[in-house]
């Protein structure tokens, strides 16, 4: 079964970035599953573990539910990962949590990002400020990434644009994960390698 973690880091309840992330979610589980591949959400809400990451960061010690927070998302198969934005960065918390992880644990790990705002002028916001700190990490993430303004979620034509883009970036999510180096399918697939005494016998024929 693969795991998606979907990890928001909205600050207000209800939150259009929980909304985001749960469709982008959706959305890859069910190109997955279109394609035969079972797989399940497992949802990281950052917002209440707000204080235990601002802990975190002046202790260097994590509290049992953000160490269970942290552990979901960097054994998952694959993580969506959204934050609003403000002033054209990505939110406190969503980068506070991303410091908190050991630098190589997302590595090669499937990353789709997305992100929402008031305006669309933020929109380029997951590209200048979000993407290049996933590179750091080593994340494999993927093209597609999803923005949304507050009026994409209003007028019939804007939500239908959206709906458009989450619906690719979860077939490139799942694009990512069949061909993800840490998916176990792919290991399974390899060929066999030969022993050594193997190869040397086979040079007498």
């Amino acid at each position: 079964m693969t795991t998606i973690a979907v990890v928001s880091a909205g600050l207000s309840e209800p939150s259009s970035t929980r909304l985001l992330a749960d469709r982008l979610g959706e959305a890859a589980v069910a190109a997955l599953v279109a394609e035969g591949t079972p797989a399940h959400l497992l949802h990281v809400e950052l917002r209440p573990l707000a204080h235990e990451i601002t802990d975190a960061m002046l202790t260097g010690f994590a509290a049992p539910a953000l160490s269970a927070a942290m552990a979901a998302v960097v054994e998952a198969d694959a993580v969506v990962f959204v934050t609003p934005i403000f002033t054209a960065g990505v939110s406190g918390l969503a980068k506070s949590f991303l410091d908190i992880l050991d630098k190589d644990s997302l590595a090669d790990l499937p990353v789709l990002l997305g992100a929402t705002g008031g305006t669309s002028r933020h929109s380029l916001a997951i590209d200048h400020a979000l993407r290049p700190v996933f590179a750091y990490l080593r994340a494999a993430v993927v093209p597609t990434g999803v923005f949304a303004a507050t009026d994409d979620w209003g007028s019939d034509g804007d939500a239908a644009a959206l709906d458009g883009r989450i619906r690719r970036a979860g077939v490139d999510l799942a694009w990512a994960i069949r061909a993800s180096r840490r998916s176990p399918q792919e290991a399974d697939a390899l060929p066999a390698t030969a022993d050594f005494a193997s190869l040397l016998g086979g040079l007498g024929h």
